[in-house]
């Protein structure tokens, strides 16, 4: 019952439906590209030897438990699809993208 009063009264957004939207889109103008290769299983000699998993880096495993790696295909920019309100835990959900973003910043540059 406190959980359909809780939902009831939150505060509302479509800003989820808008990012898979776009996500969407993206994925049926870009196709299928091949995933970058330090995210891939490595299982065979082969496989390393092409680069597979290497420099893979598992989020929890770094101090601040964010490695800034990049998943989009090599072949792909970097894009943003959510686009988060601004009301509500959304608020708090943009500020932790941000620190996200500056992060991955400061980790490409040095």
């Amino acid at each position: 019952m406190f959980a359909v009063v809780y939902l009831a009264t939150a505060p509302k957004s479509i800003a989820v439906y808008r990012g898979f939207d776009a996500a969407h889109r993206a994925a049926r103008r870009t196709g299928s590209l091949m995933p970058p290769a330090h995210i891939l299983n490595a299982p065979t000699r082969l496989m390393k030897d092409l680069g597979y998993g290497k420099n893979s880096q598992y989020d929890p495993d770094t101090a601040d438990g964010f490695s800034g790696a990049d998943y989009f295909p090599a072949d792909m920019d970097r894009e943003t699809y959510y686009q988060p309100a601004h009301n509500g835990y959304e608020i708090e959900i943009a500020e932790r993208l941000r620190e996200w973003a500056a992060s991955r910043a400061r980790r490409q540059r040095g």
